[in-house]
């Protein structure tokens, strides 16, 4: 059907359809279930789906073996509710007229009386009236228990399609002869169906005709009808409820001592009139026992709201207490489900089951404990802050037995092979810091956790364990206990001999990041960490990988700026020494991640940083104007002497030959002042003239000139690496920026030539 439609349709089901009238069981089972696949995947339309598989779903409905039959009744069902409302009415109503009859075998009115509530639903009022209420009349009248038992639980689904008037006309007077028949099974669906449909009935009807049944029933249950004694204990609350505003006080306090009876029904204390009829109790009805009394604990919050809170120590403790400390496991865990569910309805005054909050922890069943850790945060919570104890100082004294309970349990649950109940304990454990004390939880529960994770050999404990232990810590003020915690954590775990130890220690870590601060990880966590990236065992180095991401989040630039140098030489040192083939790959996969990672910047540090080397930037400027004004002089007198130096009476010929000298002379003494010290012979020219004034005085001043440039330059520097502490992201070096300046070599010194600047340049670089 999935792949080709049209050809299964064609050729495939009408074999199904012969093969059928012959075939076992299994092969009618497995074709019942197909045929609802095919019509909850939606293969085919559903006109086409009822043309070729609603008839071999109604001829296989009355199938002599009844898992069978219900198989395919469950297929029609479903059927039903997808199918257009004229199709239901010519395919399945019209039919069901006739295979309701009481000639039809007890199958087929069985199956009718099924199908009929299923329509109620799918129809309007005026036609459930007309064409099916008849036949549920006729079949409330079958000889047979089965089908007036099946039909009175139909009852409920037909009074919903037809409404509240014609429920009360109709459905009612069925149901209150249904609950006289002589048959058990029919007077017991008759019950529950009577008390499912409480909210449709007036306060006349509850008065004047539910309220008499529903007495005696109560009545004939510990006499003659102990058959409807489970079902009564199971549906007491929705009925005490349901009648609260019709009953009187006689009639309150009747059901109220028929509910504490059947509370203590089975035990040996009991010393009721009735204690003649318990005292040779069969093994059947010490099970229906326990079932009762085990519906009185499912029903005890409702009987709270029942005889109001107030009177709870009054009316309802003994009994609580008597359910709490039943000698069978299902009534005490009935008790530790709903407990927390009484505790919001006594609030505030819980603190008067605080006893049995500590009986149920210490119980010997870890079923119990189980039931009862599931809201055991928010018990603890009513317990310490309900009512008149709210002072801190008066937490543990609210519940004096509360610590070694706790503690016990968690023992217990550790002892076991229920691992799932010990880290589901250790996770609800979380919740201490609110109810205790920080030296409470430091000397009972925060060691304990920690030798948890060193010794407990269930990963999913030891995690719950670790992740109890940060949330401890971070609800501890004392710094020398923190210390010493954190300290354990790094020695014991982060550096312990087990390299299981060192991996409950990077999922410690995780922890730490996502319950503290980020500055508190980086202060005490991260190096630890870091150190793992040497660790000798592949799985820890890899597990790290995994984390580094996490770890480069809590980072603040600048703040942290020395210890993202840490993580990228770790990194590095990954890259370029990780030997396992699988921890490489997750490096480089790990490097890929943190690179598309944007850092977090702490805009006050930054704000700082940029005050300061604007500062600087102004005292350079402020150095660099005096010196200018300084070399501005010394130029002046230079030239002075320049020309004072200068012979006047000289032709042309021999001012031109001093002059080539002179600029020879100037360009060697400024590359003496830029070489290097060994290269200094330079300055000795071979030609010793009479212009030997003069090239000193030049000497000095190319000098000077160099002196100016070199500031000049160094201001330049000095402003660009500024610029680039202020801006991220811009690119080149400081050398860099002072090579540049070259270009301006020619308006500085007119007297250098190509040699020179070709000598000059590789000692710069």
């Amino acid at each position: 059907m999935r792949q080709n439609p049209a050809e299964t349709l064609r050729r495939v089901v009408p074999k199904i359809r012969e093969v059928l009238h012959v075939a076992g069981v299994e092969m009618q089972l497995t074709a019942a279930v197909s045929f609802l696949t095919v019509l909850q995947e939606e293969s085919v339309s559903i006109h086409t789906y009822s043309h070729s598989f609603l008839h071999i779903i109604l001829q296989n409905l009355e199938h002599r073996d009844a898992g069978v039959s219900n198989a395919w009744l469950e297929t029609l069902l479903a059927v039903i509710e997808a199918l257009p409302k004229e199709t239901v009415r010519h395919e399945i109503l019209n039919p069901l007229v006739s295979k309701a009859q009481l000639s039809q075998t007890l199958q087929s009115r069985l199956v009718s009386c099924k199908i009929m509530g299923k329509l109620a639903n799918k129809f309007e009022a005026h036609i459930i009236k007309r064409e099916i209420l008849p036949l549920v009349k006729s079949l409330c009248q079958d000889v047979e228990y089965e089908v007036r038992t099946c039909i009175c639980r139909q009852l409920e689904h037909i009074a919903q399609g037809i409404g509240t008037e014609l429920t009360k006309t109709v459905v009612l007077p069925e149901l209150v002869e249904l609950a006289r028949d002589e048959d058990s099974s029919v007077r017991l669906a008759a019950f529950e169906t009577l008390v499912n449909l409480l909210d449709m009935f007036d306060a006349d009807d509850r008065s004047q005709t539910v309220l008499p049944l529903v007495k005696s029933f109560c009545e004939k249950s510990f006499k003659a009808d102990e058959s409807i004694l489970v079902s009564l204990s199971f549906h007491l609350g929705k009925l005490c409820n349901g009648l609260y505003g019709i009953f009187t006080p006689e009639q309150h306090l009747r059901f109220l001592e028929f509910y504490k009876k059947l509370s203590t029904l089975g035990l040996q204390q009991e010393n009721g009139h009735n204690n003649n009829q318990l005292q040779l109790q069969t093994l059947e009805q010490e099970k229906k026992y326990v079932s009762v009394r085990k519906n009185c604990a499912y029903n005890f919050p409702a009987m709270i709201v029942f005889v109001d809170p107030k009177n709870f120590h009054l009316e309802l403790y003994s009994i609580f207490f008597c359910l709490c400390h039943d000698p069978e496991v299902p009534v005490r865990y009935t008790m530790a489900i709903s407990f927390y569910e009484v505790a919001k309805l006594l609030n505030p005054g819980v603190y008067a089951i605080h006893k049995e909050l500590v009986t149920l922890l210490q119980d010997e069943s870890l079923e119990v404990l189980d039931a009862l850790v599931g809201h055991l945060p928010e018990i603890l919570e009513l317990m310490t802050n309900g009512g008149e104890n709210n002072g801190s100082e008066s937490k543990l004294l609210s519940i004096p037995d509360l610590i070694p309970a706790l503690t016990t349990a968690e023992q217990r649950a550790a002892a076991s092979l229920k691992w799932r109940t010990h880290e589901k304990l250790l996770q609800k454990y979380a919740c201490l810091p609110h109810i205790l004390s920080s030296d409470q939880i430091y000397y009972r529960f925060l060691h304990r956790m920690l030798t948890i994770i060193l010794t407990n050999n269930v990963l999913p404990v030891q995690k719950a364990a670790a992740r109890t232990l940060c949330i401890y810590l971070r609800y501890n003020r004392k710094q020398e206990q923190r210390h010493e915690v954190i300290q354990k954590l790094i020695e014991q775990l982060g550096q312990g001999k087990s390299y299981w130890n060192r991996l409950r220690f990077l999922d410690t870590c995780e922890f730490i990041m996502e319950l503290f601060s980020k500055s508190f990880f980086c202060k005490y966590f991260f190096l630890p960490l870091l150190e793992l990236t040497h660790d000798p065992v592949a799985n820890v180095r890899m597990k790290l990988c995994y984390l580094l991401p996490k770890v480069k989040s809590t980072l603040k630039i600048p703040t942290d700026k020395h210890l993202l140098q840490q993580l990228e030489l770790c990194i590095r040192k990954l890259l370029c020494q990780e030997k396992d083939k699988d921890v490489l790959t997750i490096v480089k996969k790990t490097v890929l991640e943190l690179d598309r990672m944007e850092m977090s910047v702490d805009a006050e540090q930054l704000e700082k940083e940029k005050q300061q080397n604007e500062g600087r930037s102004t005292n350079i400027n402020d150095k660099m104007f005096e010196k200018k004004r300084r070399d501005s002089k010394t130029s002046s007198v230079l030239a002075k002497s320049i020309t004072l130096s200068v012979p006047g009476s000289s032709s042309g010929t021999s001012v031109g030959k001093e002059d080539k000298k002179s600029k020879l002379v100037r360009s060697q003494s400024f590359n003496t002042q830029a070489l290097h010290p060994k290269y200094s012979s330079i300055d000795k020219c071979p030609n010793k003239s009479s212009a030997t004034g003069y090239s000193s005085s030049i000497s000095g001043m190319g000098k000077s000139c160099m002196l100016s440039f070199s500031e000049k330059t160094e201001n330049q520097t000095l402003r660009s690496s500024d610029r680039k502490r202020r801006e991220p992201g811009t690119g080149g070096s400081n050398l860099m920026l002072w090579y540049s300046g070259s270009s301006s070599w020619d308006s500085l010194m007119p007297g250098m030539n190509k040699m020179h600047l070709a000598m000059l340049k590789p000692f710069i670089s």
